[in-house]
């Protein structure tokens, strides 16, 4: 459905489940489902990044493939769901940034690379501010992101997630039932992985595919010899995919060079360049486009 406005009477899909109401269902919720269904349709590939641990560097790893994606040629998006703990806006050098509102539509924050970004971190006053809501609160800024964002047509949307299994992840995907799966990040060390484990539980309880893992943080390769060395061991996100028979997509070193680009904002030049972390993303979105587009 390429037309914002279409009516989801008038979309020729015969199995999408919006264009009819359920017997249960009420005016406001049918007409909620079919906006949602109408932002949705016109994305073409979901994706979940998740981690059952936090500090693996998941955020960094959505924004990475994000604009790795971009430089595909591909069209994206990215919504932080992370609402305790928003880190794409300083990923991407938006700090700051405003988002406006047209009647019920929100725009999202746009890259020099043409990435599609919305957080609640753009929402707050000031950087220190905490948010402090139970779960029916999440469920409904999750909603409200995915229904009234003005996404237009996407390639790609990048959902990064907190870590853990709770709400947030719970949410959407329950309101995104067509998701082409999930990335899960780990690191190398035994303490990472058996929190990373649970995630791919929980995915199998969604039925959602795991698309891949992604071990960050895998070894550092000093910038003056070459010589690596691994700090918290190697191979363990490897053995932890085989071991459970899901994907692995590669390997991402401690790149001083991709830290600075993340904490200053200028990942999308950092990422053009021959680095080690550059060239492990390239390889990675390659493998992941490969997956999910069959090519």
């Amino acid at each position: 459905m390429s037309d914002d406005k279409q009516s989801c009477e008038s979309c020729s899909s015969t199995t999408c489940s919006a264009k009819g109401k359920t017997e249960s269902e009420t005016d406001k919720d049918f007409k909620e489902r079919q906006d949602l269904a109408r932002r949705m349709c016109q994305i073409k590939h979901k994706i979940f990044v998740l981690s059952g641990k936090g500090g693996v560097g998941k955020s960094s790893v959505a924004a990475n493939l994000a604009i790795s994606l971009a430089k595909l040629g591909r069209t994206v998006g990215v919504l932080d769901i992370d609402l305790h703990g928003p880190s794409i806006p300083r990923l991407f050098g938006l700090e700051g940034a405003d988002i406006t509102a047209v009647d019920d539509t929100i725009r999202p924050v746009v890259t020099d690379q043409n990435v599609r970004v919305m957080s609640v971190g753009f929402m707050l006053r000031t950087q220190d501010d905490a948010i402090i809501w139970r779960g029916p609160l999440k469920h409904g800024i999750i909603k409200q992101f995915l229904k009234d964002v003005e996404w237009g047509e996407l390639d790609y949307l990048i959902v990064d997630s907190p870590p853990g299994t709770g709400d947030e992840p719970l949410s959407v995907a329950q309101l995104i039932d067509d998701a082409d799966g999930v990335v899960v990040v780990t690191t190398p060390q035994i303490l990472a992985i058996t929190d990373v484990r649970k995630s791919i539980s929980f995915t199998r309880q969604l039925n959602l595919p795991v698309l891949g893992v992604v071990e960050n943080m895998s070894g550092f390769i000093c910038p003056e010899c070459g010589t690596r060395t691994d700090l918290f061991g190697s191979g363990g996100g490897r053995e932890m995919a085989t071991d459970m028979g899901v994907p692995f997509l590669g390997e991402v070193p401690i790149d001083p060079g991709l830290v600075v680009a993340g904490d200053s904002g200028e990942l999308p030049a950092y990422l053009s360049g021959s680095s080690p972390g550059a060239l492990a993303f390239a390889d990675i979105v390659k493998a992941l486009v490969a997956t999910v587009e069959g090519k």
